[in-house]
């Protein structure tokens, strides 16, 4: 059974050792960080920068927390994520939301070069058959994955292994483009844009968002350049109309997260990665939309583990439990007390993940929960 250490966001005691950012230090020490990174071993610490506009991200002041723990056993971390824009304005994202080198304490690098084709194909399984890894997280030799727990218009629950499917690996190849990175998970499927022009109102929000530049409405008509989009679905999201769909395959597309997954992890020796989960801000969509929504679920606290199914499963269970905040989409879709908030909200069967990322051998549901006194 695997261990799972737990602070909750609550805050009993007027002390700095009750606040977050305290809590977050004592659970590193709890975890023994020296059991699994070596001095002077470079160590990625994986997150996601977030979008202009969508600021609810892990706050630079825990990255911080994590990168100072690994100075203190004398391994040399960096802060990095993968492209979503090209790298230069995705650094300048970063850094707008509050990830830099002076507050995070060490560097903060592009994961996958700074025009997102610098990766290393690996084979997965049977549904995506290879995929792009970014070259970065392919060659060093340990990590922390620090993951935002949220919603998702795709993955229905965003945590640790969205964090790896979809972060540990590039937008494109430069050969084979989209259809080898992660856009090959978006568009298990049809994989082409369906639009009805009777529904349309020509509001033009999906050409304001999709972060590629691939739409316009040249001579009234939905046009997008096929081959440079990579089917992140912002722009179905956004259509206030249902005017534009990107058909899919639910189950797939879940199956392929845990998949991609273990084609990351699988570039790391055992015992070298450990998860860090907050359940912090907990907003209905991914931080890569324009904007943050105000959060559903109430802040509930950190996770870590070194199994990422234990760790998922745990966060799950904690929202599971969760009461649906007022003033929330949750309040505007009708969610009440004891539904399974971002099933309502999205409709998707994310567990698949979890049990899809247990058959493949990537850990145990089963877990210890351990609570921070």
């Amino acid at each position: 059974m695997s261990k799972v250490y737990f602070a909750a966001a609550r805050v009993r005691k007027w002390k700095y050792d009750e606040s977050m950012p305290g809590k977050l230090e004592r659970l590193l020490k709890e975890v023994e960080l020296s059991k699994y990174f070596e001095k002077e071993e470079w160590v990625a610490v994986k997150t996601h920068f977030g979008s202009e506009g969508a600021h609810r991200i892990v706050r630079p002041v825990f990255l911080r927390k994590v990168v100072n723990a690994l100075k203190i056993i004398g391994s040399k971390p960096f802060v990095t994520d993968t492209v979503r824009i090209r790298g230069l304005d995705y650094l300048e994202v970063a850094n707008q939301n509050g990830i830099n080198h002076l507050s995070v304490g060490a560097p903060v690098v592009i994961a996958d070069g700074l025009y997102g084709n610098d990766n290393i194909m690996v084979r997965t399984g049977e549904i995506l058959g290879e995929i792009a890894v970014a070259s970065l997280i392919y060659d060093v030799p340990a990590m922390i994955v620090c993951s935002h727990i949220k919603g998702h218009i795709n993955a229905g629950y965003a945590g640790a292994i969205k964090n790896l499917a979809m972060g540990g690996v590039s937008a494109s190849h430069r050969h084979c483009g989209w259809k080898c990175g992660r856009g090959s998970m978006h568009t298990i499927g049809e994989g082409k844009f369906v639009w009805d022009n009777e529904k349309c109102a020509f509001c033009y929000q999906c050409e304001e968002i999709c972060p590629l530049d691939c739409i316009d409405f040249e001579d009234d008509k939905f046009n997008y350049k096929d081959e440079r989009c990579w089917r992140c679905g912002r722009c179905t999201r956004v259509c206030p109309e249902g005017a534009l769909t990107l058909p899919g395959d639910d189950e797939l597309f879940m199956k392929s997260l845990s998949e991609a997954t273990k084609a990351v992890l699988g570039t790391f020796k055992p015992n070298k990665v450990i998860y860090i989960n907050f359940l912090t801000e907990i907003q209905p969509e991914c931080d890569c939309m324009p904007a943050a929504e105000v959060p559903v679920i109430q802040d509930l606290g950190i996770l870590v583990s070194d199994d990422i199914v234990a760790i998922e499963q745990a966060s799950i269970d904690m929202l599971l439990k969760a009461k649906p905040l007022p003033e929330s989409l949750a309040e505007d879709s009708g969610v009440k007390e004891g539904q399974d908030i971002l099933q309502t909200l999205h409709k998707k069967p994310y567990m698949l993940q979890i049990k899809e990322a247990e058959r493949l051998g990537l850990g145990s549901p089963d877990y210890q929960l351990i609570e921070l006194k």
